[in-house]
């Protein structure tokens, strides 16, 4: 098919691969405009900007939809269809409605779950068993479109939103180009209004571990925002990020360290597997405790 791929970070970059790889003719590529980066605050174009480029294709970063004559350059490519996931920009219904078959995404949650900004890290900090990738029909309302295809995968009892996002971007990639080849015998079917939650975009206030709280919610929380921002504690006057967790037993007065970086909890405790101190790169346990004098308590 002639698509317009919409899409900016890491996650968008296996999807252009392959549509690409499956044939598909990309008219174009959106992306969001280059921003300042690094110490040199130069500014640094998107993942899939720079995946565009390396693949020759012609690439438009535009700051709004929103204006005629923005919409007028995209109708002007006359997509049979365009393929959004992760884009960062709303679509105006004159954008919506411009090509042949309209405006799919790739949303990763099983809708109407997780609506919103950030379904990967909700979904294990909310402790769900699983989760999954839904090719969505676009409409006007956020992530309200009717569902062509969607699958399921296990949420993995470590499994952080780094090794998620990973394997949903691939599912994704796959599905798109099932949803493209299958896409005259697809029927949508509309979202349920019963079970609909939003996700919100991460708050780093959220990021401080809260000891008080059972083992299962500090692990989902360590685990969900890992990578990125990292949940945190305090070591001795030290922001320690904690980038991994396993829950294990344990009982103790929360924040009191009963073990090799193993913390007790409101209930239940966990044992920090990956951490990183101020200033340093992130480590294994067993390498972060070789140079660190552990406390008797975090806070």
């Amino acid at each position: 098919m002639k698509l317009v791929f919409m899409g900016s970070p890491d996650f968008s970059v296996p999807v252009l691969d392959a549509l690409v790889e499956a044939g598909h003719e990309v008219l174009c590529v959106y992306c969001q405009p280059p921003r300042p980066a690094g110490r040199g605050k130069k500014d640094r174009p998107t993942p899939v900007q720079s995946r565009a480029e390396a693949l020759g294709l012609p690439v438009r970063h535009p700051k709004s939809l929103k204006d005629a004559e923005a919409q007028a350059e995209f109708a002007a490519l006359g997509a049979e269809i365009a393929v959004v996931v992760a884009y960062g920009l709303i679509l105006p219904q004159a954008v919506l409605d411009a090509p042949t078959h309209g405006c799919l995404n790739i949303h990763a949650s099983l809708l109407p779950r997780w609506r919103g900004a950030a379904p990967i890290h909700r979904a294990i900090m909310a402790g769900d068993p699983e989760t999954g990738v839904c090719i969505m029909q676009m409409e006007a309302g956020l992530d309200t479109g009717p569902v062509l295809l969607r699958e399921a995968l296990t949420i993995g009892d470590e499994e952080t939103t780094g090794a998620l996002h990973d394997r949903l971007s691939a599912l994704g990639s796959r599905l798109i180009v099932e949803a493209l080849d299958r896409l005259p015998t697809l029927s949508p079917e509309p979202q349920p209004e019963a079970g609909v939650t939003y996700a919100a975009k991460i708050d780093k206030a959220e990021a401080r571990v809260d000891w008080t709280r059972t083992a299962g919610e500090v692990g989902a929380l360590i685990r969900g925002l890992s990578p990125f921002p990292g949940a945190w504690c305090d070591m001795d006057g030290e922001r320690i990020k904690l980038l991994g967790a396993r829950l294990v037993e344990g009982i103790g007065d929360p924040g009191v360290v009963i073990g090799p970086l193993t913390v007790a909890c409101g209930q239940g405790a966990v044992k920090i597997t990956r951490a990183q101190r101020e200033g340093k790169r992130a480590m294994e346990a067993d390498e972060f405790l070789r140079g660190t004098q552990m406390p008797e308590r975090l806070g």
